[in-house]
């Protein structure tokens, strides 16, 4: 089950959330035809954007992450609705780097660090909130520590990892993000620097069979964690015909009367989920006239 969890803890100090993401990693597999090496990280993008996105209090909310690192991957993108629910892609999805060490996928090397990750969030403001920072390593997780101290001054820890299977499937998925919430002492950062170190990779404890709760639970050990939400979330996209043509028309008129003089027809993919749209040539002409009327 793909799910959220967050919790607080007892004294107010840590803000938490974490992740299970086995079922989406592998819907953006299955639709993108991605190899190992993007479905690892366009997946830890899917579920780092998810988190941020289900922290929005804004209910019609929605969370972009883009990272363009200048690696071979090419640019990623994530977006979440404010209950976690989440799409994305990647430009390259068949790039294939040497591992990293044993069973390790090099994300860093795929991604790369000559460039940014940007967070948009849209919370029903005039302008969306803006924040971009430099990519530090290009892993993701690290990247999105260093967002959160740069940008919007929250110390974070965050882990995020995909395991993916000999087939190429993907075995298990998740991360979590842990927050210092103003008036926490250093004594509290040690203690989670701590607790971190002692679980290690997420994709090994989700292996052996534990769910987002025991994640934070382990994190949080005798810190008093108290449940505050659990929910359910999933790979999806909100593509319809109307939005796809509107679409259509932003290519403006002259490209459209180009595409009726020279196709006929046409057939637009949705570029999250890969659906497809077919417009006839009558469709098209339609678009061209309320283009026209613009």
């Amino acid at each position: 089950m793909n799910e959220i969890v967050r919790m607080i803890t007892g004294d107010g100090s840590v803000k938490a959330i974490a992740i299970t993401g086995k079922d989406l990693v592998e819907r953006a597999r299955q639709i993108h035809k991605l190899a190992p090496l993007a479905t690892a990280a366009l997946g830890r993008s899917l579920m780092g954007c998810s988190m941020i996105g289900a922290t929005l209090k804004e209910e019609k909310g929605s969370v972009t992450l883009r990272i363009k690192g200048g690696g071979p991957l090419g640019s990623i993108i994530a977006v979440s609705d404010s209950q976690g629910n989440v799409r994305g892609y990647l430009q390259n999805g068949q790039v294939e780097l040497p591992l990293k060490g044993p069973g390790k996928l090099d994300v860093g090397a795929g991604v790369g660090t000559d460039g940014f990750l940007t967070l948009i969030k849209d919370i029903g403001l005039k302008e969306p909130y803006v924040g971009s920072v430099p990519l530090v390593s290009g892993e993701i997780a690290e990247d999105l520590t260093a967002y959160f101290a740069t940008s919007e001054q929250i110390p974070t820890a965050c882990g995020l990892g995909v395991l993916v299977d000999t087939d190429q499937s993907v075995l298990c998925a998740g991360g979590y993000m842990l927050q210092l919430l103003p008036g926490a002492d250093d004594a509290v950062i040690d203690r989670l620097e701590e607790a971190v170190r002692r679980l290690g990779p997420v994709t090994e404890v989700l292996r052996q069979g534990a769910d987002a709760a025991e994640v934070l639970n382990r994190l949080l050990e005798g810190m008093e964690p108290e449940l505050l939400e659990r929910t359910s979330v999933s790979y999806k996209c909100y593509c319809d015909r109307d939005r796809v043509s509107q679409a259509v028309i932003s290519l403006g008129k002259e490209e459209l009367r180009d595409m009726i003089d020279k196709e006929g027809s046409a057939d637009l993919t949705c570029q999250f989920c890969d659906k497809v749209y077919h417009f006839s040539k009558e469709e098209l002409e339609e678009l061209l006239a309320s283009a026209t009327e613009d």
